[in-house]
C-alpha cells in the first residue's frame, strides 16, 4: 500500500488544539518556540534518552515505538509502549515469551486539558497499535510533566469517532493546500504562533464552514 502522503500522526493534537496552528506547521513549516514548546521538548528527550527496550518484572517498556494506521492514513512515534504480562488478550512479543498487552503512554509537559487534543493524539496511537497486532485495546495512559502523574484515558468510541473525524478533516485541508483561516480564542495566548497567525483580525467562522465553502 502506498503510504507517501500519509500525515504525522503527532499533527492530530495541533490540529484538535487549533487547525490553522497545524497547517502553519505542517504544511507552511513555520515554529515559534516559548517556554510550552521548549519544555515539551525537553520531556520528550528526557522519556526517550533511555534504551529502546527494557523488562521491569511482567512489564516490557518500548519507547520511541514506530507506528501506522492504514484506516486513518497516520504514521509517527509513539513515546512509551508498555506491554503488560496477559495470557488472556495479549500479543506475541519478538523474543519474549508468553502474551503481552500493549498500553499506550503519551508524555505531556503541562497539565491535563479541559480540551480533547491530548487524548485525540493517544487514541490515534492505540488504533494504530490495534490496527499493527489485530487487538482491541480499552485504555491509554498520558504523563503530566507538571503534576507528574498519569491520566487514564478511556477510549471509547466516541473519542475513536472524534480522532477519525479530525484525520478526514486533515486531509480535506491537506487536499486543498490551504491554511484554515484564523479562529481567536483564549487558546490564542498560549499559541508559539501567536504573531505570524494574528487571530485578532480574523472572521468568525468554523473549520467545517471553511471546509464546505472551500470544497
Amino acid at each position: 500500500m502506498d503510504r507517501e502522503d500519509y500525515l504525522q500522526l503527532s499533527g492530530i493534537q495541533h490540529y484538535a488544539f487549533c487547525p490553522r496552528q497545524w497547517a502553519l506547521i505542517y504544511l507552511e513549516g513555520q515554529w515559534e518556540e516559548n517556554v510550552l514548546t521548549y519544555g515539551g521538548q525537553k520531556l520528550h528527550r528526557n522519556v526517550n534518552r533511555s534504551e529502546f527496550t527494557e523488562s521491569r518484572g511482567e512489564m516490557i517498556i518500548s519507547r520511541s515505538v514506530p507506528v501506522f494506521s492504514d484506516r486513518l492514513r497516520f504514521y509517527g512515534i509513539a513515546d512509551m509502549v508498555e506491554f503488560i504480562g496477559d495470557d488472556v488478550n495479549g500479543v506475541t512479543v519478538v523474543n519474549k515469551p508468553g502474551l503481552w498487552r500493549p498500553l499506550p503512554v503519551e508524555y505531556k509537559y503541562g497539565q491535563s486539558k479541559r480540551s480533547s487534543c491530548d487524548r485525540v493524539q493517544l487514541c490515534a496511537q492505540a488504533m494504530c497499535l490495534e490496527e499493527t497486532f489485530n487487538i482491541d485495546l480499552d485504555e491509554g495512559h498520558i504523563f503530566y510533566g507538571r503534576p507528574r502523574r498519569r491520566e487514564v484515558v478511556h477510549l471509547s468510541e466516541g473519542l475513536r469517532q472524534e480522532t477519525m473525524q479530525l484525520a478526514e478533516e486533515m486531509y480535506k485541508c491537506q487536499s486543498l493546500g490551504m491554511t484554515p483561516p484564523p479562529m481567536y480564542g483564549k487558546h490564542c495566548e498560549r499559541c508559539s504562533l501567536v504573531e505570524a497567525c494574528v487571530p485578532s483580525l480574523a472572521k468568525r467562522q468554523t473549520v467545517s464552514q471553511y471546509l464546505d465553502r472551500m470544497l
